[in-house]
């Protein structure tokens, strides 16, 4: 018998913490999984799922423009119903809750439906004053949207509240430069509103590519999104009909309907107990962890965003699985973080894996650097002007391929497969001696120059 009332006791159901549950217990060990909202965590139940669902729904709006260049008679007062979209979304959403729920209870992983507090290296507190103990603890209780202190914050909405606004606001204002400030921009521009985005320095989806990311700021205006850049907010107040109006710096002040943050995530770890237990945080507040996911405190562990090290869903996923081959199932094993592949569900769609063409020149100095830059056929027909751009960035000497970059319809599909060829250390001779895949806009990556 074990001197512990379980083997692995998790803290939050999110991408991470479900995969280790799962596995842990497919490995034999006695778990319990403590999620206080739902299972499934902020990517199924308030982030990348239902944000991706909105994406397809905003595209809509261009193709049924398209599709009268393709012969269909779309009516010109063609209308959108902001709540059936998102009663539908909300539907799937609790059909993958109850998928997710049901995969740990066929595996006997226990669900407790309330808050847990670690209160030592192998004991934990429950909301309702139950107390237990646990050889191991893990902690995967991702992240939160960070919100601003300026004053008058309190009126500002985040992503986590975007799915449930009462219809398309009229004017939004959107407060960020990363990919989920350009991902909603574009869903709730394509929607009707008129979208102004606004940001403390100059620069969009830093880390990027310099230039598919200045093709997307290029095609964001040319839609009628408007940027703001250098602009620091300075309150927001609210208005006697319900309006916003938002103050910032070196811009004049702009009214609008809603106002939503966008300005990064904060890793969730407080009122875990972990300062009590001796958990150590970095300066960001987020867990410390080894390559093993094991933090200062040898029984307890993290993974996911709650570390801060790559806050992406499928690497979560990775060291969930990681953590529980290594702790329950004998086969030791670390995630790989190099050649990540990231994308932006933006209008177009932006994605990358590997070095961007300054990233490369910095460690190799001297690189080659191939393109393609053209427009979809799709888009020619529809007598849409937006350009497709495709960067591969290859070692000098070697044409080893350090990095490919692209941003066009689909980029993201595209790019999943490329991204093996970049992991396995391919060349640029290797694309060229590919036949291309015709007529395609996946094509271009074998006929770049």
């Amino acid at each position: 018998m074990s001197d512990y009332d379980y083997d692995l006791f998790v803290i939050g159901a999110g991408s991470g913490g479900t995969r280790a549950s799962r596995v842990a217990a497919a490995h034999g060990a006695k778990v319990a999984v403590a999620e206080e909202y739902r299972v499934g965590g902020t990517c199924v139940i308030r982030g990348c799922v239902p944000k991706k669902l909105l994406v397809y729904g905003a595209h809509f709006a261009e193709d049924l423009m398209d599709a009268r260049r393709f012969g269909w008679d779309v009516p010109a007062d063609c209308k959108f119903d902001w709540k059936t979209l998102t009663g539908n979304v909300f539907e799937e959403v609790d059909r993958i809750n109850k998928a997710y729920t049901a995969t740990l209870d066929s595996h006997g992983v226990e669900i407790v439906n309330e808050h847990a507090e670690i209160t030592g290296g192998n004991s934990l507190r429950l909301a309702g004053g139950r107390e237990v103990t646990a050889k191991y603890i893990l902690i995967a209780t991702g992240a939160r949207p960070h919100i601003p202190t300026c004053p008058g914050h309190e009126y500002g909405i985040t992503s986590n509240e975007a799915f449930h606004l009462p219809d398309v606001p009229r004017r939004i204002l959107i407060a960020g430069a990363g990919y989920i400030a350009n991902e909603f921009a574009g869903i709730f521009h394509e929607f009707g509103a008129k979208v102004t985005l606004i940001n403390r320095t100059d620069v969009i989806l830093r880390g990027y590519d310099e230039s598919i990311r200045d093709r997307l700021l290029q095609i964001s205006m040319m839609k009628g999104i408007e940027f703001r850049f250098n602009a620091k907010f300075q309150g927001i107040e609210q208005q006697p009909d319900g309006s916003l109006m938002v103050s910032m710096s070196n811009h004049e002040p702009i009214e609008v309907d809603c106002v939503m943050f966008a300005t990064g995530r904060v890793p969730q770890t407080e009122n875990l107990g972990l300062e009590a237990a001796g958990v150590e945080l970095n300066e960001k507040g987020a867990v410390k962890v080894d390559e093993d996911n094991r933090t200062n405190v040898p029984s307890i562990y993290a993974v996911g965003d709650v570390t801060d090290r790559v806050q992406l869903t499928p690497v979560a996923i990775r060291e969930g699985q990681a953590f529980a081959d290594t702790v329950f199932g004998g086969k030791p094993t670390r995630v790989d973080y190099h050649c990540i592949p990231a994308a932006v569900f933006s209008h177009p769609q932006m994605a990358g894996v590997g070095m961007t063409e300054s990233q490369a020149k910095q460690k190799y100095g001297s690189v080659r650097v191939y393109t393609s830059d053209f427009r979809p056929m799709k888009n020619v027909l529809a007598g849409r002007n937006e350009r497709a751009l495709y960067k591969m960035i290859c070692e000098a000497e070697t044409d080893k391929i350090l990095g490919i970059h692209m941003i066009g319809p689909e980029a993201a599909e595209i790019l999943q497969a490329a991204a093996v060829a970049v992991k396995a250390g391919l060349t640029k001779n290797d694309f060229d001696a590919t036949v291309a895949l015709h007529p395609t806009m996946a094509e271009e990556l074998v006929l770049m120059k």
